[in-house]
């Protein structure tokens, strides 16, 4: 696996969740999907109390926003550390190349 066979970020994000905004810490990465034409982001979100008590182990739809733009997905599945997994599809939330120049500059 090249080093740009996935794309993504890591840092500060805004999470809306119900309507409220929440300052989190996240970890994304996603990649296309040749099969069915496409892209899937996906990651996790640093362990927070307040998105576990208003989640509460459940699927919520969900908006994420980052400096480089925002998606709307979903969280769910929160691991033993109680990191929520945050999913999307289509435009993610962060730049993806979308050119061999773009690539060779990165």
């Amino acid at each position: 696996m090249s080093e740009h066979d996935e794309d993504g970020y890591s840092g500060a994000a805004v999470l809306v969740l119900d309507g409220a905004e929440y300052a989190v810490e996240v970890e994304l990465r996603g990649h296309f999907q040749p099969i069915d034409g496409f892209y899937r982001w996906y990651g996790r979100i640093k362990a927070d109390d307040r998105i576990a008590e208003i989640a509460g182990g459940k699927k919520k739809p969900a908006e994420i926003r980052i400096p480089e733009g925002s998606a709307f997905g979903e969280i769910s599945d929160p691991d033993p550390w109680g990191r929520y997994r945050i999913m999307g599809t289509s435009t993610p939330p962060f730049h993806v190349p979308t050119s061999l120049a773009e690539l060779e500059d990165a």
